[in-house]
């Protein structure tokens, strides 16, 4: 089961609020005014990080991911994003936004027994809270996929307000 998960390196691990995709030049210059404008006048939060689960289901694991326990703000800064990417034009996300820390993925390589062997160790592991964090920046990342995964390189950060 060792090859079954691609495990994402500790310091690639994050919070996404919203993943856009390709971003032309101007719009770039736009969404960082935006950000610094609009996110910038949020305030700062702390978030629990707590229990364990997996995308789209335990019995179907693709994503492996510890979850995260937050205030309002976090919700209501990621609907903020999510508003202000869609008046850019960037198509809005289907999915409700569900906090979550991305641990590893399945491989698509892995057979049908490896996949069922992870779920059968996420139905057995019990993962109570790990630990607090504050928020106090928000990050527009470019991420560069790669064959070693994804390489992220930061392009602004916008301090929240304290």
């Amino acid at each position: 089961m060792t090859g079954a998960v691609r495990w994402v390196p500790a310091h690639n691990i994050h919070l996404t609020l919203k993943f856009l995709g390709d971003v032309s030049p101007a719009n770039m210059t736009v969404l960082m005014n935006i950000l610094r404008a609009e996110v910038g006048r949020q305030r700062s939060f702390s978030l629990s990080i707590a229990g364990l689960g997996a995308f789209p289901t335990t019995h179907r694991p693709r994503v492996l991911w510890v979850g995260v326990e937050a205030p309002p703000q976090l919700s209501a800064l990621a609907r903020l994003v999510e508003n202000e990417t869609r008046k850019l034009g960037y198509s809005p996300e289907e999915r409700p936004f569900s906090a979550h820390l991305t641990l590893g993925r399945v491989s698509q390589n892995a057979s049908p027994l490896e996949v069922r062997q992870v779920a059968e160790t996420l139905a057995l592991i019990q993962v109570g809270p790990l630990g607090d964090a504050a928020v106090r920046e928000v990050v527009l990342f470019k991420s560069v996929l790669t064959p070693q995964g994804a390489e992220y390189s930061a392009l602004l950060k916008v301090p929240l307000q304290p």
